[in-house]
Order: C-alpha cells, then structure tokens, then sequence
C-alpha cells in the first residue's frame, strides 16, 4: 500500500469517527472487562490502548474489572475447591481470601501499570474504598434447581456513592474498579462484576454500560458462535433467560443488563475482547462488533436496525 493511500485511509477513519467524538465527548461509559483479558500482559496493553482512546478523545471511563479465572486458578493452586450455582461464585471464607489478593492486588495493579506505560491517569478503588459500594451479605436463596443456597460472604447491594466517582472523573481521572465491598460492620463482601458495574452505570447515568466479554455478544444458541443476536430488548432478554437459552455465565450478565436498563441506561454492548479494537469498532461504528440490549427495540434508529451490530 502506497504512503497516499494509507494518509486516505487515516483521514477517512478520522471523519468517519468525528461525529461519535462529538456525540460522546464528556459523557460516562462503564466499562466491564472480565478478568481472563487481564491474564496476559499484551492482552491488557492491547484492551487498555482502547480504553485510552476512548479517554483521550473526552469520554469519561469507569473501569469495573473481574477476576473469577485468576480467582479459580489461585484456588485450585492451593487446594481450594471452587462452586458456581446459577452462574455465581460461592465465597467461604478462604475463597475470599483469594478474590481480595486477586482483585485488589494482581489484576487492579496489572491495570494501572498498564495505565502508567500509555499515560492514562488511572486510580484503582475498590468498593470498600470512601463507602463506594454499600452492600449486605447475601442471604440463602433458592436456586434455579429448588435447592437453598448459601453464598456465603457474597454481597448485595444496597447503594453506590457515585460521588465518589464524580470526583475522580471531574478531575481528569480514570477509576478502575475493583467489585469488592463490605457490609456496615466492615466485612468484606465479593460482588459480582457485572452487577457493580450495572449499578455504577446506573448511578452515573452513563450513556453506555459496555460489557466485555470471551464471548461474540450474546447468542440465540449457546453451541453455535455464529447464531450472534445483534440488537434485542429488555423484554426479549428476559425471555431467552426464562427459556433457559443463555449459558450460565451469561445469566448474571443477562440480570445486571436488566437492572441497568431499567434503572435508566439507556443502551448496554456486550462484545468480545478477543476480537481486535471490538472496543473502538462498537463505538466509532455504526455496525458495532456484538449485540446492543436497549428497554425498546422500535427506539432504535433504521441504521441501527439494518446493521449486523449496532451503536449509538
């Protein structure tokens, strides 16, 4: 490719990305990322390249990070046993241990090195960190299966202090969230991710909660990749939930995206980080690389509508 060519090409993707810069400039997008991402140094370089656009062109990013494949590996390291019900971690008291040196310690400081090497101004916090997240320990409930379940030192939230993260993006900052917190009596609580990061969304009133994922988006039939949903409302979310059409990693997802449409979010992504830029391809574009969930499908625009993802 000749050097005009490729100068054409720049100036194009730059004019084709104006419009968004200009929509988007100063607005609140949370950003989930799971933790297998952060498992690999390059594949954290590579994601938070993206986030640091995103940053540098004025939109204020909320960083909620995860953790749960580190935390299993951590486990299974020291001969921790590990136990998912309904898609949701069991935490005992051991398995707590592990997720606070997992996701205050390994991958929060993994991120915001990260951040130090490409210039993002990043501040890690937890929930635990000035009341953030107000929770209560979960009580036992019964399972998709009948069964009662204790999760033990699992949290549910009561409340999120979004001043607290006002202050830091009024001053430039990026917060990159660890989804631990704790009870009013200071017991530490692991919540998970998605939820945090529906709830931040909310409290923010972001313009887009982003979830990603290792996933395409979400699927009409979780054995076939390429079956990807690109744009489906709250109430057909809730159906493929009900029908028992979503893996079970996605059910807690598929809960959080609920929670934050309902609580004024007007538009939730969730992509692949394993497909290249997916980040700045689902908010440049129009096409988008994954499935957008919004409250009411006939809100969305005819391009939206047309595309094989969608934004916006």
């Amino acid at each position: 490719m000749t050097a005009i060519k490729q100068r054409a090409i720049v100036v194009a993707a730059l004019k084709h990305a104006a419009p968004y810069i200009r929509l988007f400039k100063n607005k609140v997008f949370v950003l989930k990322v799971g933790g297998e991402v952060f498992a690999d140094i390059g594949d954290t370089r590579n994601l938070m390249e993206q986030v640091g656009i995103l940053h540098q062109v004025g939109i204020r990013v909320v960083l909620v990070h995860g953790g749960g494949p580190q935390s299993t590996a951590l486990a299974g390291a020291l001969g921790l046993d590990t136990t998912f019900v309904d898609g949701r971690r069991v935490t005992d008291q051991s398995s707590l241990d592990v997720a606070t040196m997992v996701l205050n310690g390994q991958i929060n400081t993994r991120i915001l090195a990260a951040c130090r090497d490409l210039e993002i101004p990043a501040v890690g916090i937890s929930g635990v960190d000035a009341g953030l997240i107000r929770a209560h320990r979960r009580p036992p409930v019964e399972s998709s299966d009948g069964q009662t379940v204790d999760y033990g030192y699992v949290g549910d939230i009561d409340a999120v202090d979004a001043d607290v993260l006002r202050k830091q993006l009024d001053n430039g900052l990026m917060p990159v969230v660890s989804p631990l917190s704790c009870d009013s009596a200071g017991i530490i609580l692991n919540i998970n991710a998605d939820t945090v990061a529906a709830a931040i969304a909310a409290e923010l009133s972001a313009e887009k909660l982003i979830l990603a994922t290792g996933t395409p988006g979400i699927l009409e039939n979780i054995a076939d990749p390429q079956s990807l949903i690109s744009y489906v409302d709250r109430r057909e979310l809730k159906k493929l939930r009900d029908d028992d059409k979503l893996a079970d990693g996605m059910l807690p997802k598929a809960m959080a995206i609920e929670q934050a449409l309902a609580n004024g979010v007007n538009r939730v992504h969730v992509i692949s980080y394993n497909i290249a830029d997916s980040i700045l391809l689902e908010v440049f574009t129009n096409e988008g690389t994954g499935t957008l969930v919004v409250n009411d499908i006939a809100a969305l625009t005819p391009a939206e509508q047309a595309s094989t993802g969608a934004d916006t």
